[in-house]
């Protein structure tokens, strides 16, 4: 059975090793302490010795120290009395294979999901929505799949929201009252998601999954892929961070098949500096994140939280892990005390330790361990030096980090993004159907039937006449505009312009109007 080398007891050698079996790595785990006593030190070993064994591991690199670990270590003075002390002889300088990502698609490979892939469940409590808003977003969705309507980015996602305020009448016959305020607010939720990172995380073409689980041979030795996310630029945008790294255990959760008891988990999983996750997170999410961590470890996968103390961690996620490794705490203030008690009494007691008290002594890459042992039970607390890390220590340059993304076999796969046609294009274009289909040709007024005018009318009626001749006489007859100014052809050209003018109006309504007129004047005398 494999076993995970942690560290051991100072200066009994081979006999006081710490070891994690690798059987029991997938009852999750935690790593804490103050900022700078070897967390992420501590971190690198575990990524190391689970890659070793072949096993891939997901981390986020919080501050980009961690990308070291893909270069080979140095020998240093300090290395060599620290594996005197443990009495590990097979160590040696190694570069562990290594896949870099970002959100953000700038430091290494881009990471992306369909809208579709999250779901209405987790898209409703992501964006913190209420029961009527959740059964909205299940409309959606519903709606959705049944007109063969994609949902690939957020621009999909609003413009269907859109679709059903416009067309709220329709769909309220088929699924009942649907609430023009609610579907307002969704659309503010669903804009602030995007602002934050949203609309770079929800695209094409999406992470496949095995990318993520993937091994490499190297000799005689299968190495599981350590895969860092840079965390630097996302760390600004703590909903994107806790949408994809929910998105993925669920994604773990719903492909991967149950695999009972196995010697090895199929992929470790770190939450670095996992307080900003559970700072930001709401409490709906925070429900379903322990949820899936309780569940997903009989898929095989480990989940293990790093962060600087364990009250960071709500109590029904801490209860779930069974690993531990503590270092060093300061007890400065009162709170700082209180949170030295807590971190104390989560560890089995160990009669030779004063647990709370050597947890304020230790010095940089000591920790206080327990971990599961063969039946699942916790071992007792044990001050521990944590072993050296066979990578480099600290960041790799950006020319490093250039070459090593220009190796890897996933080398353009995922630099472009795709936008093809989807719900937002389609229901786009149906709009514009629609709104042309609605356009038709002016039809012309009908006559006016035939009436006695009132004396204001017989007057409006001879002033048109009038007003009508005069503008033919001076814009329309190019008669008059190309003859001489004098002379009697020119009064001729006026006069037979005038005279046009008066027979188009004596046959029209107008002109009939006249002639009535005009009759009645003579029946009077």
């Amino acid at each position: 059975m494999p076993d995970v080398l942690i560290g051991g007891l100072a200066g009994q050698g081979p006999k006081g090793h710490i070891t994690l079996a690798g059987a029991l790595a997938n009852r999750h785990g935690l790593v804490a302490g103050a900022t700078g006593t070897g967390k992420t030190v501590t971190l690198q070993v575990l990524a190391e010795e689970f890659s070793r064994m072949g096993v891939p591991v997901f981390t986020a690199d919080v501050k980009g120290d961690l990308s070291g670990i893909a270069a080979a270590g140095a020998p240093h003075p300090r290395v060599d009395e620290r594996l005197a002390s443990l009495g590990i002889n097979d160590w040696q300088p190694q570069a562990a294979p290594v896949r870099l990502w970002d959100l953000f698609g700038k430091s290494g490979h881009a990471v992306r999901a369909s809208v579709a892939s999250m779901g209405p469940e987790l898209m409703s409590t992501l964006l913190e929505f209420n029961d009527t808003q959740s059964g909205l977003m299940h409309l959606a969705f519903d709606h959705a799949e049944r007109e063969g309507l994609e949902l690939i980015d957020l621009k999909d996602l609003i413009s269907l929201l859109k679709h059903i305020e416009r067309e709220r009448e329709g769909f309220e016959e088929r699924y009942g009252s649907v609430s023009p305020q609610s579907l307002g607010a969704m659309l503010r939720r669903v804009h602030v998601l995007a602002t934050q990172g949203g609309e770079r995380f929800f695209a094409e073409p999406a992470l496949d999954i095995n990318d993520m689980l993937a091994t490499t041979d190297e000799g005689d030795q299968t190495r599981g892929f350590i895969n860092l996310l840079d965390g630097r630029e996302l760390m600004q945008s703590p909903r994107l961070y806790t949408t994809f790294l929910l998105w993925f255990l669920s994604t773990l959760f719903r492909t991967l098949p149950e695999r009972g008891d196995a010697d090895r988990p199929v992929l470790v999983f770190f939450f670095d500096e996992a307080h900003l996750l559970f700072d930001a997170a709401p409490k709906a999410l925070l429900e379903r994140l322990e949820q899936t961590v309780r569940l997903i470890r009989s898929k095989g996968v480990g989940v293990y939280f790093v962060t600087q103390s364990p009250a960071d961690i709500p109590d029904d996620v801490l209860g779930q892990l069974g690993n531990r490794i503590q270092h060093a705490l300061r007890a400065f203030t009162p709170r700082d005390q209180k949170a030295v008690k807590t971190a104390a009494e989560t560890f089995r007691p160990n009669p030779a330790l004063d647990t709370a008290q050597v947890i304020t002594e230790l010095g940089v890459g000591e920790a206080l361990v327990s971990v599961l042992d063969s039946k699942g039970t916790p071992t007792q607390v044990e001050r521990t030096l944590i072993a050296p890390p066979r990578g480099r220590i600290g960041p790799l340059s950006d020319s490093e980090r250039t070459a090593l993304l220009a190796s890897s076999s996933l080398a353009g796969r995922y630099d472009e993004v795709i936008d093809r046609e989807s719900a937002h294009e389609r229901l786009e274009a149906q709009l514009t159907n629609s709104a042309t289909a609605q356009v038709r040709p002016e039809e012309t007024p009908a006559a006016t039937p035939d009436t006695t005018p009132s004396t204001a009318e017989h007057d409006g009626s001879a002033q048109a006449a009038a007003s009508t001749a005069r503008r033919d006489t001076e814009h329309t007859s190019p008669v008059a505009e190309s003859a001489p100014r004098s002379g009697g052809r020119q009064r001729q050209g006026v006069m037979e312009t005038l005279l046009k003018s008066v027979m188009r109006a004596l046959g029209s309504q107008l002109g009939r109007t006249l002639i009535r007129s005009l009759l009645r004047s003579f029946t009077r005398r």
